[in-house]
């Protein structure tokens, strides 16, 4: 099977290199054309070269791991946002049903307004508080108009490779003495090599059954907020000898009214996987063993 991934240096889309070659033959694609074989477009804000693309391939299955994650950003970068979340896949999505083949796409907790404390079902009404939420909404949208498509909905997601919170906050606590970290927003860290692998199973299973198409909740297991993640990062930093200057009792929570940002983010980012879990018979770990993971990963690498 000929497997088409748009965002191969994204930090899902590196994982994904790796779990779709269980598949078949993976053709990854970067933004910068002359960085793929043959010269493949890959950038989502040339709809013309990607239609080339798609048509030239021809795969089986397309997988987006590319996205304008820029949240602030995308506030004053409403076009580009758009473009590269919504008609991008909606490119994608028409193209692939012309093919017959399987797109899969990935979008956030962001599409949700954060109220209450309950986690978000599928079914739960959107209402994104920010630019980003709503161009990623509407990629949704579109990428279900190919009846043959997964998408999954993941949050707060990060690898050793790239940038994330939890590499922010290993950069921040090495340089400052306190910490004021965000403590009413509650999510789940996704590492993206569970992720990945998720996918990979989550499609092999579609291609023996159609039927479990669809939207889906895909996170690691349990909750916490951006505070206790820090901590956490920074307990395991110490502990595995990386530069940590700033002691635990001087990492502080916050209100998000405290911290002055460009886009309002959601206060409940909490998402119910219990239809993925219980459709494809795959429930990923607690955040924290993959946290430490990472953190391990991380530490080998700085000590070489």
């Amino acid at each position: 099977m000929k497997i088409l991934l748009f965002g191969r240096h994204g930090q899902l889309g590196w994982e994904l290199q790796r779990s779709l070659q269980t598949l078949g033959e993976v053709i990854a694609l970067d933004s910068q054309s002359t960085a793929n074989p043959g010269n493949l477009c890959g950038d989502f804000l040339d709809l013309d070269g990607l239609r080339a693309t798609v048509r030239e391939v021809a795969p089986a299955l397309i997988v987006n791991a590319a996205a304008y994650t820029a949240v602030d950003q995308a506030q004053n970068d409403v076009s580009r946002a758009f473009a590269i979340n919504a008609a991008a896949p909606a490119l994608l999505a028409e193209e692939s049903q012309r093919l017959g083949a399987w797109l899969v796409h990935y979008s956030t907790d962001y599409v949700f307004n954060g109220s209450g404390d309950t986690p978000w079902r599928e079914e739960d009404t959107c209402a994104p508080l920010n630019v980003y939420g709503s161009s990623k909404r509407e990629g949704e949208i579109a990428v279900a108009r190919n009846p043959k498509h997964l998408i999954l909905r993941t949050s707060w997601v990060y690898a050793a490779r790239g940038a994330n919170f939890a590499k922010t906050i290993l950069r921040l606590g090495a340089e400052r003495e306190t910490l004021r970290i965000i403590d009413d927003q509650v999510g789940a860290p996704t590492g993206a090599p569970w992720l990945a692998d998720a996918s990979a199973h989550a499609v092999a299973q579609l291609l023996r059954d159609p039927g479990l198409a669809g939207l889906y909740h895909c996170t690691a297991a349990g909750q916490t907020s951006w505070y206790g993640y820090a901590r956490l990062v920074l307990e395991e930093a110490a502990a595995l000898g990386l530069p940590v200057k700033v002691p635990l009792d001087a990492i502080f929570p916050i209100k998000s009214t405290e911290y002055a940002v460009a886009a309002p983010r959601p206060l409940n980012s909490r998402l119910d996987c219990g239809r993925f879990s219980l459709k494809f018979s795959i429930h990923l770990p607690f955040w924290q063993i993959g946290v430490r993971r990472i953190l391990q990963e991380i530490a080998e690498n700085h000590q070489s």
